[in-house]
């Protein structure tokens, strides 16, 4: 799993076939809680590339999904965003991350 470091995100959309993004921020409890469960995700799904963005410090990285509540889950395929889940819930995030099918 990456970690943004800089606002990027589109850089790395358009290298990998199938991108997982979680959206947070440092302030939100939510996004700290699903981000180990996030990396768990990260571990287990071949053929992904899984990337954590801090949707304060990076804004344009935030425009490439509709990020309106922390934390958001982005599921992008060849660049394009494919569905998105604005959740504090771990089964929801499977079944967005098993949705695609790609193991």
């Amino acid at each position: 799993m990456k970690e943004l470091e800089k606002d990027n995100l589109q850089e790395i959309l358009s290298n990998n076939e199938n991108v997982f993004v979680q959206f947070g921020a440092t302030w939100c409890g939510n996004c700290k809680i699903m981000l180990p469960k996030f990396k768990k995700f990260a571990r287990e799904t071949e053929g992904a590339e899984f990337v954590y963005v801090d949707a304060e410090k990076f804004p344009e990285s935030r425009k490439l999904a509709e990020v309106n509540n922390l934390p958001t889950f982005a599921y992008f395929k060849n660049g394009e965003l494919q569905k998105q889940e604005q959740t504090n819930k771990t089964e929801i995030l499977k079944a967005l991350i098993d949705e695609a099918a790609i193991n």
